[in-house]
C-alpha cells in the first residue's frame, strides 16, 4: 500500500509548500471518511485513493488535482458532501470531485447507455476543467491494476471499455506510459491466452535481450559522446499489446518478430536531435520509409521526437527514438503538466490551442443523442493512426489514416464541410472519396448549392464529419416526413370530412398526439410520413363520436362506376390509407411480384420486385406490398452488423438467436480486430421491419455481443 509520505515527497519536488499542505489535509479527511471500509481485495479502501493520488503526482499534476484524487470517492461512498469539500479545500478541489462524482452516480436503462453517458458527462466536464479527466484516468488505472478481484464478466466489460476509450484518451493527452499500461492490463483480460503466450516468450528471452540492450546502449552512447553530444540512452522490450498488434499487422509469429526492442536517446536540444540522427544513420543502415519527424510536425498531443528504424548489430531491425530533455518530460507527463506549469490552476479547453481535438469532440458530443452511435463515433475517432495534411496556406491538420477531403473540409469548418463540392489534392482535381496521405496539400472547392450527401458516410473517417452529415440527413428527412405526413392527412381528411389545418390550430391534433405518446403534433405528423402511424388511426381519433357522425352517404360519396383506380387494389402490409402510385420505370401490373418505396413527398411508389432501380434505393424506405386478394410471403433480405467478443462458440450463439427469431441466414462475412473484437456482417431474410427489429433486439441480448445494427447503405448503420 502506498504511503502518504511517498505522495507528499513527489508533490514537494515540483509544487510549493502550500500545495503539499493541501494534499496532507486531504489525506487526513479521506482517511477519516473511509475509515472501516474495505475493497474486494480485502485491503483498506483508503489504498485506492492513495494509489490514484500517487499516479496524479507522478503525472506532475497540481496540488488541487492530487487532493481531489484523495477525495474523489468521499461524496459517492461516504457521508461527505460537495459543500463540505468546498468549504474545507476550496472551489477548485470541490469542482474536480463534483465532476468525477457526477459521472459515477448516473444510472441508465442499458449498459450501452450508461457507458455512453458516463463518457459524455466526462467530456462535458472537461470543458470547464481538464483535470476531471486526469483524475478519472488515474482512477481507472488503479481499478485496472486490481481487476483480478472482480467477476469475469465485469473484467471483460471494464477491459473492453478501457481499451476502446480510456487508453486512446490517455494517448491523445500525451500520457504515453498510462496508455501502454492500460492497454496491457486490458489485453490480459480480453485475450488471456495470447497475453500469457507473449509474456512467457518475453520472460524466456529476457537474459539474452538484456545483454543485447546493454551492448547497443554502449555503442550508441559511445558514438554520441565521441562527437560531443551529451546523452542518456535507454533500451526496453516493447509492451505486450504493442507486440501483439505488430504481429497481427505483419501476420508473423513471435519468433519471426525482429523489432520488439526500442531504444531512446535523450539529448540537450533540437540541434543535437538532428545531429544524433545523422550519427545513428552513419553507424547503422536505416530502413527506408521508417523515419518519422515529429519535431518539425508534432502530434496533436504536442508529442515531439525523431523515430527511425535501423539494421542493428544482430542484423535485425531496431527502433531508435531521439528527443530533447524537454520533449521527454512532455512525453512522460503529458499536456496537463505542461499547461499547469505554464498557466497554473484550472485548465479550460477554450484556452489551449493544443486541445482543439477535444473541443471538436465536445461539439459532436452535444449533437449526437443516440448512445450507440455516440460510442461508435468516439471509438472511431480515438482508435486511429494519424496523418498530417496541409492547407494551401501551409497550416497543418491532423486526420485519421485514410481520411478524405470531406473529413479535411469539416476539420477546417462545419460550413465548409456542408458546402464541399470538390477538392484539389496537390493541385489536381480528385474525387472526394480519395484517401489522403501525410504531406498532401488539400484545397476544398465549395458551392452554395451543395449539401451533405448520404454517400459521404461510406468513406468519411472522422466522428466530426460523420456526426454532422448524419445530423443534416436526419433534419432534412424529418422535414420531408412532416411534409409527406401532412399531405397524407389532408388528402384522407378531405374524404373523411376532417379539416386537418383546423385540428392543428385548435389543438385537437396535439391532444391526439399526446394520446398516442408523441410530444408534439409535428412528431405525430412526421410518424405518419414515415408510415409508423396510419392516417386512418389519426383521423379516427379526430372524428366525432359514432352518434354524432353524419350518415355514410353524406360523409363519403361513392366513386362513379367505371372509374376504379388501380392503386385501390394495392395492400400495404400493416398500413392503411397511404397515397399509392405506380412507378413509371417498371409499370407493374396485377400479378407481378411487387415492393413499395416511401418516396419523399409523393406517398408510396410501387415497383416490380426485380426493378433495377430498387438496388439504388434506401432500404429503410422499402415496404412489403401485395395485390389485394393475394398474400405475399416472400422474405426480404436485410443486412445487419454485429460487433462481439472474439471467443470460441460466439458464432454458434448468434446463429441460435437467429434461429429462435425464425430468420434465415443468407450470407455473411467475418473480420477479427486487434482489440479482441469480431465484426460480422450478415444478410438475413425477414418478413418485415418488425421482425427485423425483433431479431436485432434478440441478438443484442446474446452474451458478449456489444453492438447490433442494421446496415442501410455501405458504411451506414441504424441501431
Amino acid at each position: 500500500m502506498i504511503r502518504i509520505q511517498d505522495i507528499l515527497d513527489k508533490v514537494a519536488l515540483y509544487q510549493p509548500p502550500e500545495d503539499v499542505e493541501l494534499v496532507r489535509k486531504a489525506y487526513v479527511y479521506a482517511a477519516a471518511a473511509h475509515a472501516g471500509q474495505v475493497r474486494l481485495s480485502g485491503e483498506p479502501y483508503l489504498s485506492h485513493p492513495l494509489a490514484v493520488a500517487f499516479t496524479l503526482a507522478d503525472m506532475r499534476m497540481d496540488g488541487a488535482s492530487v487532493a481531489a484524487g484523495l477525495l474523489h470517492d468521499t461524496v459517492e461512498d461516504t457521508k461527505s458532501t460537495i459543500e463540505e469539500i468546498d468549504e474545507s479545500f476550496g472551489e477548485d478541489v470541490a469542482d474536480i470531485v463534483d465532476g468525477v462524482t457526477k459521472i459515477s452516480l448516473l444510472t441508465f436503462d442499458s449498459k450501452e447507455a450508461q457507458q455512453a453517458e458516463n463518457i459524455r458527462k466526462m467530456i462535458l466536464a472537461m470543458n470547464e476543467d481538464m483535470r476531471v479527466l486526469f483524475v478519472k484516468l488515474a482512477d481507472r488505472l488503479h481499478n485496472m491494476r486490481t481487476l483480478e478481484y472482480m467477476r469475469p464478466d465485469k473484467q471483460r466489460r471494464i477491459s473492453q471499455e478501457t481499451m476502446d476509450i480510456y487508453a486512446p484518451l490517455a494517448n491523445r493527452l500525451g500520457l504515453h506510459r498510462v496508455k501502454l499500461e492500460l492497454e496491457d492490463l486490458s489485453f490480459r483480460y480480453l485475450q488471456p491466452d495470447a497475453h500469457d503466450h507473449i509474456a512467457g516468450w518475453i520472460e524466456n528471452h529476457k537474459a539474452d535481450d538484456s545483454e543485447y540492450i546493454n551492448s547497443v546502449i554502449a555503442i550508441l552512447k559511445g558514438v554520441l559522446d565521441k562527437n560531443g553530444i551529451r546523452t542518456t540512452v535507454r533500451g526496453r522490450i516493447k509492451h505486450i499489446y504493442s507486440i501483439y498488434r505488430k504481429m497481427n499487422s505483419l501476420n508473423v509469429t513471435l519468433d519471426e518478430m525482429h523489432d520488439i526492442i526500442a531504444f531512446r536517446a535523450i539529448v540537450a536540444d533540437i540541434k543535437d536531435c538532428y545531429a544524433a540522427l545523422g550519427l545513428v544513420h552513419a553507424t547503422w543502415k536505416p530502413v527506408p520509409g521508417r523515419f518519422k519527424d515529429y519535431i518539425s510536425m508534432p502530434k496533436a498531443n504536442m508529442y515531439q521526437s525523431l523515430h527511425t528504424t535501423v539494421i542493428g548489430p544482430r542484423g535485425e531491425r531496431m527502433e531508435i527514438q531521439i528527443r530533447s530533455d524537454e520533449m521527454d518530460r512532455l512525453a512522460e507527463h503529458g499536456l496537463a503538466s505542461h499547461w499547469l506549469y505554464k498557466e497554473g490552476g484550472r485548465i479550460k479547453l477554450k484556452d489551449v490551442r493544443e486541445f482543439e481535438w477535444l473541443r471538436e469532440m465536445l461539439d459532436w458530443t452535444k449533437i449526437e443523442s443516440d448512445s450507440k452511435e455516440f460510442l461508435r463515433s468516439l471509438r472511431f475517432d480515438l482508435f486511429k493512426d494519424e496523418i498530417y495534411v496541409f492547407t494551401p496556406r501551409g497550416s497543418v491538420k491532423e486526420l485519421p489514416e485514410d481520411a478524405t477531403s470531406v473529413d479535411f473540409a469539416y476539420q477546417i469548418h462545419t460550413e465548409i464541410g456542408d458546402r464541399c463540392a470538390g477538392s484539389k489534392i496537390n493541385g489536381k482535381l480528385m474525387p472526394l472519396s480519395t484517401p489522403l496521405k501525410s504531406g498532401d496539400t488539400v484545397e476544398i472547392i465549395t458551392s452554395q448549392n451543395r449539401r451533405p450527401s448520404r454517400d459521404w458516410l461510406k468513406f468519411v473517417k472522422t466522428a466530426k464529419a460523420r456526426t454532422r452529415i448524419q445530423n443534416f440527413i436526419r433534419t432534412e428527412e424529418r422535414a420531408r416526413s412532416v411534409s409527406l405526413g401532412k399531405e397524407m392527412l389532408e388528402k384522407q381528411g378531405r374524404r373523411a370530412g376532417v379539416n386537418i389545418q383546423k385540428a392543428m390550430k385548435d389543438g385537437a391534433l396535439l391532444e391526439v398526439a399526446r394520446d398516442l405518446n408523441f410530444k408534439s403534433a409535428e412528431d405525430l405528423i412526421s410518424a405518419v410520413g414515415y408510415a409508423r402511424v396510419t392516417p386512418r388511426k389519426v383521423l379516427n381519433a379526430l372524428l366525432p363520436k359514432p352518434e354524432e357522425q353524419p350518415k355514410e352517404e353524406e360523409r363519403a360519396p361513392k366513386a362513379p362506376e367505371g372509374r376504379a383506380n388501380k392503386a385501390d387494389s394495392i395492400v400495404i402490409k400493416g398500413v392503411d390509407d397511404m397515397l399509392v402510385r405506380f412507378a413509371k420505370c417498371c409499370n407493374p401490373v396485377p400479378g407481378d411480384p411487387i415492393i413499395g418505396y416511401i418516396s419523399r413527398g409523393r406517398g408510396v411508389a410501387v415497383h416490380t420486385a426485380d426493378c433495377p432501380t430498387i438496388s439504388q434505393m434506401e432500404p429503410e424506405r422499402l415496404l412489403p406490398v401485395y395485390w389485394e386478394g393475394s398474400e405475399e410471403s416472400r422474405p426480404f433480405p436485410a443486412r445487419i452488423f454485429i460487433s462481439c467478443k472474439n471467443e470460441r462458440g460466439m458464432l454458434a450463439k448468434i446463429a441460435t438467436a437467429l434461429e429462435k427469431a425464425a430468420v434465415n441466414i443468407d450470407s455473411g462475412t467475418f473480420r477479427s480486430q486487434v482489440d479482441g473484437r469480431s465484426e460480422i456482417e450478415m444478410v438475413i431474410e425477414v418478413a418485415d421491419i418488425a421482425q427485423l427489429l425483433q431479431t436485432i433486439d434478440r441478438v443484442h441480448k446474446v452474451e458478449n455481443v456489444m453492438e447490433v445494427s442494421r446496415v442501410t447503405t455501405a458504411g451506414t448503420e441504424i441501431h
